[in-house]
């Protein structure tokens, strides 16, 4: 009976300590609330909508510590449309992340597996919509990904550890084809956080975006389809006191893009090519936090598009503007009010490119203005 008892307490030792070395913990964040739009294909529109100052989800992550300071950890990340229940990222079950690798305290992370990119990881924090404001402060078509429109498929990524507040990174995505470069991916960023100050910048590659179901930017997840997408920049952040100040610059360029995932269609102008698509974006944002439950943010983001078709250049340039005021009832819910608006001036492409565009809503303007207003409740668990 001794023996019984010993043993059975042994065995309850290792459970416990096992138990101790590795963790699981279940999130999510509930994003709905209702939007009215000024003019989508020449009519007002009220609708209730998910997800946009956060991408409604829940998830699972976990690690397991293997001893000196190394540990096994995984994510699974799916995103859900509160309004009818559907998975998001085009019906994936865990669209948004799904990856598993190893960490280190001392020499970083490696994860392989459906994630975020460098710019999204490094640059995007700069931005409002990257921040604090989400889906409808993107910039035109979210053309450089700071608002995360795409994941990375097939990814190897890499993060350091932070130095002093300087952090890097980088990505690595397969085309899983036997054209190697058929739809690949690579990006690398780094960022430096030391008191009220944040600064980030990024660079990323992406060779026959959307050309494939099983590549680096699947077809059905791309923001734009296009043979090859650049996308670059920089941003700073400073906080002092209750006010924090920015500004971000992101240049996007796309050779011979076809058609855009927030649209669809043509971009191009009946009877022409589009050659190539060049947006540099240059973004002021502020926040002020009044109170520890209350603050607002806004940003204002000039950018100027170049379109090259087979019938000449064009240089139209786009103003998008965003005001929000957010109220928190406890540290896991709150109530928030956003207004977005974009107008867009200059030389006319002759296509859909000159109908004003705010991403979230349902379609493009039937001019070359559009507005939204949204009120949303937000709960985290």
């Amino acid at each position: 009976m001794r023996i019984k008892v010993i043993a059975l307490a042994a065995l309850a030792c290792i459970v416990t300590s096992a138990h101790a070395q590795s963790s699981v913990t279940l999130y999510g964040v509930l994003d709905e609330g209702v939007d009215y739009t000024s003019n989508v294909g020449g009519n007002r529109v009220y609708e209730l909508t998910s997800g946009y100052a956060s991408g409604s989800r829940w998830g699972l992550r976990g690690a397991e510590d293997l001893g000196g300071g190394t540990k096994a950890v995984f994510q699974l990340e799916s995103g859900v449309n509160l309004s009818n229940g559907a998975a998001g990222q085009g019906g994936r079950m865990f669209g948004r992340q799904a990856y598993v690798g190893m960490s280190n305290d001392r020499f970083g992370s490696i994860k392989l597996g459906r994630q975020y990119d460098s710019v999204v990881d490094y640059l995007a924090p700069t931005t409002a919509n990257g921040n604090f404001a989400g889906y409808l402060f993107a910039h035109p078509f979210d053309n450089d990904n700071t608002d995360n429109s795409f994941r990375v498929n097939n990814t190897v990524k890499y993060a350091s550890p932070s130095f002093g507040g300087f952090s890097f990174g980088g990505t690595y995505s397969f085309s899983n084809d036997t054209s190697f470069a058929n739809n690949r991916q690579y990006s690398f960023g780094a960022s430096y956080a030391n008191g009220g100050l944040l600064a980030g910048a990024a660079y990323l590659r992406a060779d026959g975006v959307g050309a494939n179901a099983n590549g680096a930017i699947a077809t059905n997840d791309a923001s734009f389809i296009a043979e090859r997408m650049q996308i670059f920049g920089a941003g700073v952040n400073y906080t002092f006191g209750k006010a924090t100040a920015g500004f971000a610059y992101t240049n996007s360029s796309y050779r011979d893009p076809l058609t855009n995932g927030y649209i669809g269609g043509s971009l191009a102008s009946s009877g022409n090519t589009l050659k190539n698509l060049r947006y540099q974006n240059f973004e002021i944002n502020g926040k002020y936090q009044f109170a520890p439950d209350f603050f607002v943010g806004a940003q204002y983001v000039y950018s100027m598009e170049k379109y090259d078709s087979t019938a000449g250049t064009v240089k139209p340039h786009i103003h998008s503007a965003g005001l929000m005021a957010d109220y928190f009832l406890s540290k896991r819910t709150d109530v928030y009010m956003q207004g977005a608006y974009q107008k867009i001036a200059g030389g006319s492409t002759d296509s859909v490119m000159d109908q004003a565009f705010i991403p979230g809503t349902q379609g493009v303007s039937s001019n070359s203005e559009q507005f939204v207003a949204r009120v949303a409740l937000r709960h985290a668990f």
